[in-house]
């Protein structure tokens, strides 16, 4: 493409960003991956520009330093910031994913709500437009905040990138296919755009905690918060042990300068793919649940002109994702968590996987939704203290993967899941009420044919006898 051709297309879309009202932070950041992607970069990080992570300050570790005590000092000037743009089209869902009833018959947004009231957690969230509409009146009707600050900002949209000559895409026939969200990355430019980073500094906020809302586990946590004043961190990213089922997950990396960066699915090349699923030369995972001095924030962003530089993340998609044979588009995206390499001074935190309780899938839910989870007074959701991690559940897609189907199997609700290690489903399976399910357990039943496991049924191991 030549440098005139890339100029044209770089000012069309930089003038659709203006007429849309994008700010001037999340505009420039886009514009600066556009440049990448113009140049010829994939935003890959091959194998030969890193190291792995060796060891990194397990939990455990500081809570006997004594640093719960530090952090609680902190806890008051600090905001849970929740990222909610996500709408779980996977699932099949139709509206907000936080609208999902996960336990008890509450909602993520319900748990996180109530929880704050408690607790008296300071939480702001960033809404996509796609989340907006729905979750601000719940919110507003529900939350009563001690202050003047908002309860929430949007996440920019930006324009999809037409795969064949790298300009504007264009999709008349529904013109709101033509932009994406950037990404969670788009978490900071959208801060700073907003004005709610210096809102938050100049009511006193030192610290942000950021999490997913479909991840019950995260909560503010004095020991973390205590480890990062104590050690003057700018940024903590919290992982986890990777297992082989977080193999196709972001990884923790050192670049050879010994700087520590995160390196997702789409970062790798082709080539290095073995490598970046191997969970024992990458060992630590990460959960998205993200600590950052908002002071140093600021700092980094003026320094930049609000454009902190992370690395690209380049996904192919088609242009309306409802018709497979639209025209192929690039979303140019970036990675909150990759923020990590951008501070001086950032760290991680090895914490326990029950701080990492996602529902990405209908097989988590279940997990969730099943008595392996309780939910405290204080409207925690954790691991049954009997468990040191959760329940494996693989549920067959063609009967579970969509939540209506999910639904319809498990009439009574979630089986007993307290003493189970592992659960596969094949086969068309509705569970009776009171189903107990213990150890290794696989159910298997034959296609064309459906069964309906009796009430008060206790399976350990194969299901009928003859599963394997």
């Amino acid at each position: 493409m030549s440098v005139d051709a890339t100029n044209d297309h770089r000012a069309a879309m930089a003038e659709k960003m203006r007429t849309r009202g994008i700010g001037a932070a999340s505009t420039q950041t886009f514009l600066q991956n556009y440049n990448r992607l113009a140049s010829g970069a994939k935003g890959y990080i091959p194998e030969t520009d890193i190291t792995s992570v060796e060891t990194v300050p397990r939990y455990d570790e500081l809570e006997a330093a004594g640093l719960e005590r530090e952090g609680r000092k902190a806890m008051s000037s600090t905001v849970h910031i929740l990222l909610n743009g996500g709408l779980g089209t996977s699932m099949g869902l139709a509206g907000p994913k936080a609208f999902l009833q996960v336990k008890q018959n509450l909602s993520f947004l319900d748990i996180i709500l109530e929880r704050a009231k408690r607790l008296g957690r300071r939480i702001l969230f960033m809404h996509s437009a796609a989340t907006r509409q729905a979750c601000l009146p719940v919110i507003e009707g529900t939350l009563e905040q001690d202050d003047d600050l908002p309860v929430e900002f949007v996440q920019a949209v930006v324009p999809k990138v037409d795969a064949a000559d790298l300009g504007p895409a264009v999709w008349e026939a529904d013109p709101t296919m033509e932009w994406c969200p950037p990404g969670h990355g788009d978490l900071y430019p959208s801060l700073y755009d907003s004005g709610i980073l210096d809102s938050l500094l100049a009511a006193g906020f030192r610290y942000a905690f950021v999490s997913n809302i479909d991840n019950l586990g995260a909560d503010l946590d004095p020991t973390i918060l205590g480890h990062m004043v104590h050690e003057g961190l700018a940024f903590v990213m919290e992982v986890t042990i990777r297992t082989p089922a977080d193999s196709k997950g972001g990884h923790l990396a050192r670049t050879i300068d010994g700087r520590l960066i995160l390196r997702e699915r789409s970062q790798c090349p082709d080539e290095d793919l073995p490598r970046f699923e191997d969970v024992s030369r990458h060992r630590f995972f990460n959960t998205n649940n993200l600590w950052i001095e908002l002071g140093a924030l600021r700092d980094l962003l003026k320094k930049r002109s609000g454009v902190l530089g992370l690395p690209l993340i380049c996904n192919p998609k088609t242009i309306d994702p409802r018709q497979p044979g639209s025209p192929e588009v690039l979303q140019l995206e970036t990675a909150a968590g990759s923020a990590i390499g951008a501070f001086e001074r950032s760290g991680a935190v090895l914490v326990p996987r029950s701080r990492f309780s996602p529902v990405k899938t209908t097989d988590d839910l279940l997990a969730v939704r099943s008595n392996a989870y309780i939910l405290t007074p204080e409207f925690q959701c954790r691991l049954d203290p009997r468990r040191k991690e959760p329940p494996t559940i693989r549920l067959d897609r063609r009967y579970f993967a969509i939540i209506t189907d999910f639904e319809h199997r498990f009439p009574a609700g979630a089986p007993s899941l307290i003493e189970c290690k592992e659960l596969t489903v094949s086969g068309d399976v509705t569970f009776g009420k009171d189903v107990v399910i213990e150890g290794r357990s696989r159910i298997r039943i034959p296609d064309q044919q459906a069964v309906r496991i009796p009430s008060r049924a206790v399976i350990t191991g194969a299901w009928p006898d003859w599963a394997s």
